[in-house]
């Protein structure tokens, strides 16, 4: 059994990867991999919080599959990392149920990213599902037992109350979790267009699955 400590991190299977996504964590994912025992989470529940539609839903598994042959080729080693999907693991939907006992509503609308994220999504109204987001992520940290979560700064908070959660659980039912710590990510990258950060919705982005023909197009095209 490994002795190192554990990472938690993963991406909603939304679509492929690009570099924005490469420069703001999964450069980091690449030197972390050394260090840690890394489990890598493609989380298809939480993608159904914004993306519940029947279209979205049908295009989970391609897009799954894709994020994973994207890590291993920027350089995470299988044998180092475990990638698993989210609503293939039960025992998260169970521990969800559990950790919803240890937190309030009120507590959970004090979340800012809960509002960006319906803003953002085009929601007037904050689902039972987006609401509960963050307990079901701290399921997801939990689960595997995670000591360090590497996070985006708007996410900092989401890690905390993971914190509070098991720090509740600990005091009920004896030291079963550890606190785990955000690690927390930075760096953006600017789009092609040269004017927001690089998006595959505002198509101004380069794709790590791209051959060297649609590299050189996008990079020809690219503002200046």
């Amino acid at each position: 059994m490994s002795t190192r400590k554990r990472i938690l991190t993963g991406d909603r299977p939304t679509g492929i990867l690009h570099l924005g996504h490469f420069v703001g964590s999964h450069r980091q994912r690449l030197a972390l991999q050394d260090q840690y025992e890394c489990f890598f989470l493609i989380a298809d529940l939480h993608m159904l919080t914004t993306k519940p539609d029947k279209e979205s839903i049908l295009k989970i598994a391609d897009n799954a599959r894709a994020i994973v042959l994207d890590h291993l080729a920027i350089g995470i080693d299988p044998e180092k990392a475990t990638f698993y999907l989210q609503s293939a693991v039960h025992e998260i939907y169970e521990l969800q149920l559990l950790l919803s006992s240890l937190i309030t509503v009120e507590r959970l609308q004090q979340l800012p990213t809960i509002k960006d994220m319906a803003n953002a999504a085009g929601l007037e109204q904050i689902p039972y599902n987006l609401l509960g987001y963050p307990v079901l992520q701290s399921a997801d940290i939990l689960m595997p037992r995670a000591h360090l979560v590497p996070v985006g700064k708007d996410n900092e908070s989401h890690v905390e109350l993971t914190r509070q959660i098991a720090r509740r659980f600990n005091n009920a039912y004896g030291e079963v979790f550890p606190l785990p710590e955000p690690y927390v990510m930075g760096g953006t990258l600017v789009g092609t267009d040269g004017q927001a950060k690089m998006s595959k919705s505002l198509n101004n982005a380069i794709f790590l699955s791209d051959d060297a023909r649609a590299v050189e197009k996008r990079v020809m095209g690219m503002y200046t």
